[in-house]
């Protein structure tokens, strides 16, 4: 089975915007239908777009209110963009240890880093896999907390019997071309709450008065916009719009979302017969209440002296497509590391500040799923297997 990452379905998404010839009249047609179609999928009531997904997690937080003094409650076990975020707004990022199982953030230790500064939580869920949310959210319920999921990794995961993207506040998808859908680059934001939607729109949009937290814009006449007393900004806002191109792509993916999806569980599957040779590479654990989504297949290396650097050496030499290594802790990023970053920071940014974390990162294996062809993915499972025969442990 070959599987088309872009089929004809974007391509003509693509041809209707480009003979629209970009006219003001029928500018938006592509992102209403995005919007509308996405929201439909993730059983939300609002759908918003952005130009990538960390435009969308600054533009929630901000809507939020969270903002100079505040902090934000993050794990450190992911992309730098999370915390990136709440530094735009003005925040402090403080750091929560994982599940040394899941890898996910660990409700406990979100729990001993709330402070009477806490504003936010960012769930993120690693990998394609969602944490454990309902703690969380009754932690941000008992604190009166904002709870915002990254969902960047993770499209058609479930907690609970319940979407990811439709358990939080709000959350945030990245269409970034290593993504399960992807336009290239570009974003969404979900939430059920239309006073939210609306300004997370608006700080989307320049602040702008003309905006509905719906999938479509404010309705406004010419007479209204071409009064020279007519006021537009009503709040300080960025320029994080959507393409109408990106959008047109991003359709299409979403109308595909379960082949694209369901391959990289498919590869996965694969992943897993290999892994039962082996007792010293560990997977990320899935919860029985919970389905995965794998953008990628993880493995710790555990109980052998087989090194990171001499894995990926062999299973390259055995025909293996490489390995990516897990992010560096954010906190551990020259960005970040031993540096006071807010005058209300008060934790040190250094080793020693999430243990689970700093023990796993180092032995990570991140394995790609993100084939279009389960016979090159079937090649890629043959190489993994004859490098932990060789290598033995």
């Amino acid at each position: 089975m070959v599987l088309q990452r872009i089929s004809d379905r974007e391509r003509r998404y693509v041809m209707e915007v480009l003979d629209s010839q970009f006219r003001t009249s029928s500018g938006g047609i592509m992102t209403k239908r995005l919007e509308e179609e996405f929201a439909k999928r993730f059983h939300t009531k609002y759908a918003i777009s952005f130009i990538n997904g960390t435009a969308t997690m600054h533009a929630a937080l901000a809507a939020a209110g969270v903002g100079l003094g505040d902090e934000v409650i993050v794990p450190p076990l992911t992309m730098a963009s999370t915390s990136f975020a709440v530094i735009h707004c003005g925040a402090t990022p403080v750091f929560a240890d994982i599940d040394p199982d899941t890898w996910t953030v660990d409700p406990a230790s979100v729990e001993e880093r709330i402070s009477p500064r806490t504003k936010a939580i960012i769930p993120v869920a690693l990998y394609g896999l969602l944490p454990d949310l309902d703690p969380l959210m009754d932690l941000a319920g008992e604190h009166g907390l904002f709870v915002l999921e990254d969902d960047a990794q993770c499209f058609l995961g479930y907690y609970r019997g319940r979407m990811g993207g439709s358990i939080g506040h709000a959350a945030s998808f990245s269409f970034q071309s290593s993504k399960h859908l992807t336009s290239g680059e570009g974003g969404m934001v979900t939430t059920s709450d239309p006073d939210l939607a609306t300004r997370i729109r608006r700080v989307s949009s320049l602040g702008y008065a003309a905006v509905e937290g719906g999938a479509g814009r404010g309705k406004i006449t010419k007479e209204t916009i071409q009064d020279p007393n007519y006021e537009r900004h009503v709040c300080i806002g960025w320029n994080y719009r959507m393409p109408e191109l990106c959008a047109a792509v991003a359709l299409g993916q979403v109308e595909r979302i379960e082949e694209l999806v369901g391959m990289r569980q498919k590869v996965a599957r694969l992943y897993d017969e290999v892994m039962e040779e082996c007792d010293w590479l560990v997977p990320q654990s899935v919860p029985g209440d919970r389905i995965h989504s794998y953008w990628s297949y993880v493995a710790r290396i555990d109980g052998t002296s087989v090194s990171w650097h001499d894995f990926r050496r062999k299973f390259v030499e055995l025909g293996g497509d490489g390995i990516y290594a897990a992010w560096k802790l954010t906190y551990l990023e020259p960005a970040f590391r031993d540096r006071l970053l807010s005058p209300h920071q008060r934790q040190n940014y250094s080793k020693g500040l999430c243990r689970n974390a700093e023990a796993v990162q180092p032995r990570l294996l991140q394995f790609k799923t993100n084939y279009l062809d389960l016979e090159q993915a079937a090649q890629i499972m043959d190489a993994l297997s004859r490098t932990i025969r060789d290598l033995g442990g």
